[in-house]
């Protein structure tokens, strides 16, 4: 992986109060990467500030003036980017640049994503009959969530054809499968991955809940991240 991710395609309103979308930037821990302000941008502009979280200002700048800008981050009066750098899990979250002055009114917006965050594997429901056993489960990561089902006859299991992944808020990626009779749930983007799975194989669970219906909480879990 480089060190420096440069992305120069957020997702810019018109002038006036145009559309507001948001453009999803995945990063290595540890590595820096260049936001873009992609736009045509006045020269009679009054006010331009980065923010992280709607709250915190990473820079301030006015033409004629010289820019304020916190530590950790580098700012450009050429096109007006900023350099994040060495990144780390607190750093991700929305980033967002602002020019205004008197009718004008750009917006850039990158949600920017260090590394995943940890999925857990919640056993909802056993439920056994003589020869079957149905276990339902949920993968849950920061802001989603997803659930599948899994049936066992004659120890022979396989997983509900229903849903299996989504893409979450965030634009990371959830799936849940069935892999050598283990249960396991994956939450990852494009530069990480972190897994939970169950601590027995299937069969194993259905036997120790043998004519229970109840749900319990998996608190053996691993993770597993690319650095």
């Amino acid at each position: 992986c480089s060190n420096i991710s440069h992305l120069n395609f957020g997702a810019v309103s018109a002038q006036n109060k145009g559309s507001r979308a948001v453009t999803p930037v995945f990063v290595q821990k540890g590595n820096d990467v260049l936001l873009d302000v992609k736009a045509d941008v006045p020269e009679d502009f009054i006010l331009l500030v980065w923010r992280f979280n709607g709250s915190d200002v990473l820079v301030t700048y006015s033409p004629g003036r010289e820019p304020t800008v916190s530590d950790g981050v580098e700012f450009s009066v050429v096109n007006y980017s900023v350099k994040l750098k060495n990144l780390q899990k607190t750093d991700s979250g929305v980033y967002t640049a602002q020019i205004t002055g008197g009718k004008i009114q750009i917006e850039v917006k990158y949600v920017v994503t260090v590394q995943v965050s940890p999925v857990s594997l919640t056993v909802d429901s056993v439920s056994n009959s003589s020869d079957s056993c149905n276990i339902t489960v949920t993968c849950r990561t920061q802001d989603s969530n997803i659930s599948s089902t899994f049936r066992c006859v004659n120890q022979i299991c396989s997983e509900d054809k229903r849903e299996k992944s989504k893409t979450t808020t965030s634009g990371t990626f959830l799936h849940v499968n069935l892999v050598n009779d283990s249960i396991i749930c994956n939450h990852s983007n494009q530069v990480s991955w972190t897994t939970n799975t169950g601590q027995t194989k299937i069969q194993d669970f259905c036997q120790q809940h043998d004519g229970k219906n109840e749900r319990q909480d998996n608190k053996l879990m691993y993770s597993l991240n690319c650095s």
